[in-house]
C-alpha cells in the first residue's frame, strides 16, 4: 500500500471522510484511527495503516 495524503472533509458520528488530494476520491474510516486533534480541514498522511496530521 503506497502512502497517500488526504484532507479531512467531514465527520459523521464515529466516521471521518477523507478526500484524496491527488484523485479527489473519498474514503471513510473510523474516527478512532485518526490522531488526536484531527479536525475538518486537516491534511492527513496515511502510510502502512497509520494516519498522521501534516
Amino acid at each position: 500500500m503506497e502512502p497517500k495524503d488526504y484532507i479531512l472533509t467531514r465527520i459523521d458520528g464515529e466516521y471521518a471522510y477523507l478526500k484524496d488530494i491527488e484523485s479527489d476520491n473519498e474514503i471513510f474510516i473510523a474516527l478512532a484511527l485518526l490522531p488526536e486533534g484531527a479536525d475538518i480541514g486537516c491534511k492527513i498522511h496515511q502510510e502502512i495503516f497509520e494516519y498522521t496530521i501534516i
